[in-house]
C-alpha cells in the first residue's frame, strides 16, 4: 500500500533566484579582493633575510612600498617620485589613524634609497614603518 505524503506550500514558494545571484556577487567579491591582495607583491624583490625574522600571522591593513634594484619605487603597482609618495603617505596618515608601512626593499639597493622613504613616513607622521625581510612576507 503506498502512503501519500502531503508536501507543504512554503517549500514551492521560496524562489531559488534571489539566493544564486547572492552567491555569485559573493563570488565575485572575493576574486576581486584576492587579486587586489596579491598586486602588493607582484614586484619581483629579493629580500635581504633576517635571522629573528618570524612570519607574519595576520593580513594587517599597511601600505607596501616596494623599492626595485635600480632605486624606482612602488605602491600599488604604480612607480612614484618622492614627491608623490610623500603626498600619498600624508594622504595615507591623515585618513587613517595608526597607519603602518612596510618597505620591500631588494638587498641589492642603496639603503640611502630605504633611508629615503623611513624619513617621508616621518615627515607625513607615520611612525610605524618596517623593513621587511624574507621570513616577514
Amino acid at each position: 500500500m503506498a502512503v501519500k505524503i502531503k508536501q507543504g506550500r512554503a517549500l514551492a514558494a521560496l524562489s531559488m533566484t534571489p539566493l544564486i545571484d547572492v552567491v555569485f556577487l559573493l563570488l565575485i567579491f572575493f576574486l576581486v579582493a584576492t587579486r587586489f591582495e596579491q598586486e602588493d607583491r607582484e614586484l619581483d624583490v629579493v629580500l635581504p633575510s633576517a635571522s629573528e625574522a618570524k612570519p607574519m600571522t595576520v593580513a594587517p591593513e599597511e601600505l607596501f612600498v616596494n623599492i626595485a634594484r635600480d632605486g624606482k619605487i612602488f605602491v600599488g603597482g604604480k612607480v612614484l617620485g618622492e614627491g608623490e609618495l610623500l603626498r600619498l603617505l600624508e594622504e595615507t596618515a591623515v585618513n587613517r589613524v595608526g597607519q603602518s608601512v612596510i618597505i620591500r626593499a631588494d638587498e641589492r639597493v642603496q639603503f640611502s634609497y630605504v633611508a629615503m622613504v623611513m624619513n617621508l613616513c616621518n615627515r607625513a607622521g607615520i611612525f610605524d614603518y618596517t623593513v621587511a625581510t624574507k621570513g616577514d612576507v
